[in-house]
């Protein structure tokens, strides 16, 4: 039986450029979600306000009896988004807990990390996952809908008159995806179970908004609506629409809030995601 060298010989693949290694942990969550039809299932289920929207769109511009009673303005952009806060629950849930939970119940995370690989390339893989998905049914379906609009009216005057809406969709969208997307992450490294994680972000969500109605009744007032996660979220959305705001906490307190809470998560998340768990 022949014995093969087993000497050192010059690795003859291709070696992918630093800061890109990210894309293959996405690419293959991506691929993973994919193949679930329930989570397809879901995914169409979310884009079913957008035909919704579409079709009040296409009465209000085509029909002008009803012009006035469904009438397209800055705040229906918002309120789609902000109606899509369900099917983004939906989706981190599906989609984040178990991002980072199930490697570590498989105790994965040591070839993760191996080289080339780096923490960071490993994290924001896993975040471009869930924020893609985010995306998809917030911000996509969003600049659609304004796309709609100036089809069906055949003009540019709706989108001169409000140029601030196309910016808009997109930050309130990538500020929507990335707080939810970070705060799951963190606490996707705190548990090897996704089922717990998605309890203890559901607690998260439902727990701040319970505890803000407890202070605003003790109050009778909406200046504490600081300490609620959506209602933060729907107070940066109304200044960035430039609509009414909703609360009278002041909006940079709420984006205060949200910044605070992705940067807990980046330190939660520097200190879980390791490739051998310290125990002290």
């Amino acid at each position: 039986m022949p014995i093969h060298d087993q000497g050192y010989r010059h690795y003859g693949g291709q070696r992918s450029a630093p800061g890109r290694r990210w894309a293959v942990i996405a690419r293959a969550g991506v691929r993973t979600m994919f193949s679930k039809r329930a989570f397809i299932g879901l995914l169409l289920l979310s884009w079913l306000p957008f035909f919704v929207r579409a079709v009040q769109i296409y009465i209000s511009t085509s029909v002008p009896q009803a012009a006035a009673l469904v009438q397209v303005t800055p705040a229906t952009f918002k309120d789609f988004l902000e109606q899509q806060s369900i099917w983004v629950f939906f989706i981190t849930v599906y989609v984040g807990a178990g991002l980072i939970a199930n490697d570590r119940r498989a105790n994965a995370l040591q070839i993760y990390l191996s080289k080339p690989l780096t923490r960071v390339e490993y994290m924001f893989g896993k975040l471009a996952i869930l924020m893609g998905f985010l995306l998809l049914v917030t911000g996509v379906p969003g600049l659609m809908l304004l796309v709609l609009q100036i089809l069906f009216t055949g003009e540019l005057t709706f989108f001169r008159e409000n140029l601030h809406l196309l910016p808009a969709i997109t930050l309130f969208s990538v500020i929507q995806a990335l707080t939810f997307s970070s705060t799951m992450l963190a606490l996707s490294s705190l548990s090897k179970s996704s089922r717990y994680v998605a309890i203890l972000y559901a607690a998260v969500i439902f727990m701040s908004q319970a505890i803000y109605g407890v202070l605003r009744q003790v109050t009778g007032d909406t200046n504490v609506a600081w300490v609620s996660l959506p209602a933060n979220m729907t107070q940066v959305g109304s200044a960035i629409f430039r609509v009414p705001l909703q609360y009278k906490t002041p909006w940079p307190v709420s984006l205060t809030v949200l910044a605070g809470l992705i940067l807990a998560s980046a330190v939660v998340l520097e200190r879980r995601v390791r490739g051998v768990e310290i125990v002290t």
